[in-house]
């Protein structure tokens, strides 16, 4: 880091009163991290780094390699929201590199970093909108988080029906104040489910901020005596949470994704780029779905794809183009869900469509009718499959996906794909409370 920005950010330190920095980053299954140094320690972390362990993080090291470094990213620095206004906490989000200085290849913010500087090296900058719903559920007498809703409300109420539209408007003031563009927040479809929107940018800031968003989002909830959850289905039927994530290329100033006299106003990159989605879909699935819990999601019947196909119209394929053309030409990938780690997921989307583009892949037609309603001979003479209908599935796919396995690069793909069948087996080999109801009356 130059002298004169670290100067520069010391200075702003003293500037804004901090007592305290969060030092912030992320493992492998997503859980955001950090460790709070007293601001006098701020030259040292900005200069040298700050040593940790990284053998008690999930998927980093093993104890024999256990020494990290964390080194703040000056450009992510900014002030944590509603702290006392006499002493305050700064934040900055970090990198992980090894005591040698070499980039830690286990770092999920370091995988998305190699595939922008990919898409960079093929003209391309990355541009990425996700959209985050979550719910906030009441919390019993024991502070404990419930699944009960605290309204009825539905898609795009007010209140008083939303009676979540004050911590939904104090978290949205927050990220504000932490240098976000909200573009709109608004009560979702089922009750009790919100949903916040930010303005497109960089895939790495976009990545930073959604891990933000979970944190602040959570911090808030609870002043509130509330509990966020970015779960993709807490409720049997109703709708789940789902990360809608807006993409498109920009090649110098201009949309790559743009071309008036194509066929929808898409380039020819588009349409590879969408190619490459499609071709990919069952093998980032279990990245961009990573829970047992995604699966109950990805189901019919409540606007989650299940099929992969892509239209320039309707929300039931996986792949839609928004109707905006010119600069604001995107496609928007309707799958993730909000338990993923953001750094992971854009990695292996972005992979997955710029393979498309190496290849020239050609996607297959726009599928303009509901496919919801296409009965299943339909979908086979039109070639449509389906995403893997569990996380068992979605890892038998992401190992034969030689495109994602090579994004997540070999550290994080064993200590992922590891994690994952854990979870799956301690998940398959339990006794629900649905087979007791199900069957201890009957057999």
């Amino acid at each position: 880091m130059q002298e004169e920005t670290i100067e520069q950010l010391i200075r702003r330190a003293q500037e804004d009163r901090v007592d305290f920095v969060r030092l912030q980053f992320t493992d492998i299954l997503g859980i955001v991290k950090n460790v709070a140094i007293p601001v006098r320690q701020l030259e040292r972390a900005l200069r040298q780094g700050i040593q940790f362990d990284g053998s008690s993080i999930e998927g980093f090291a093993r104890i024999e390699e256990s020494d990290m470094i964390l080194r703040p990213d000056p450009s992510t620095y900014c002030l944590f929201p509603g702290l006392r206004p006499e002493g305050r906490t700064a934040r900055f989000i970090c990198d992980v590199y090894r005591p040698d200085g070499r980039p830690f290849e286990g770092d999920p913010r370091w995988v998305l970093r190699r595939v922008l500087q990919e898409a960079a090296e093929m003209g391309f900058r990355v541009m990425l909108g996700p959209e985050c719903e979550f719910f906030l559920f009441k919390r019993d007498a024991d502070g404990r988080p419930t699944v009960q809703t605290q309204d009825e409300a539905g898609y795009f109420d007010l209140g008083p029906i939303d009676l979540g539209e004050d911590a939904r408007r104090e978290i949205v003031l927050a990220l504000e104040s932490m240098g976000f563009e909200v573009e709109a927040s608004h009560h979702e479809v089922a009750p009790g489910q919100h949903e916040i929107d930010f303005r497109y940018d960089d895939a790495l800031v976009a990545a930073d901020r959604v891990a933000t968003l979970k944190v602040v989002t959570r911090t808030i909830a609870a002043r509130h005596g509330l509990h966020a959850t970015f779960m993709p289905k807490p409720i049997y039927g109703i709708a789940g949470n789902g990360m809608h994530t807006h993409i498109s290329l920009m090649a110098g100033e201009t949309n790559a994704f743009f071309d008036p006299s194509g066929p929808y106003q898409l380039s020819g990159t588009a349409l590879h780029f969408i190619a490459g989605l499609l071709h990919h879909a069952r093998g980032f699935t279990a990245v961009t779905n990573p829970l047992v819990n995604s699966y109950k999601r990805l189901v019919p019947g409540y606007e989650a794809p299940v099929y992969i196909s892509w239209s320039a119209q309707n929300r039931s394929a996986l792949v839609r183009v928004p109707a905006a053309r010119g600069a604001a030409t995107r496609v928007e990938l309707r799958s993730p869900d909000p338990s993923a780690n953001p750094y992971l997921a854009f990695a292996v989307v972005i992979a997955a469509g710029l393979d498309g583009i190496r290849r020239a892949l050609s996607p297959p037609e726009s599928q303009d009718a509901n496919v919801y309603r296409m009965t299943p001979e339909q979908r086979l003479r039109a070639g449509i499959e389906s995403l893997p209908g569990s996380l068992e599935e979605a890892l038998e796919e992401l190992v034969q996906d030689d495109v994602v396995v090579r994004t997540l690069g070999p550290h994080v793909f064993a200590r992922f794909v590891e994690a994952k069948r854990i979870e799956w087996d301690v998940y398959r080999t339990q006794v629900h409370r649905w087979e007791v109801e199900q069957y201890l009356g009957t057999f």
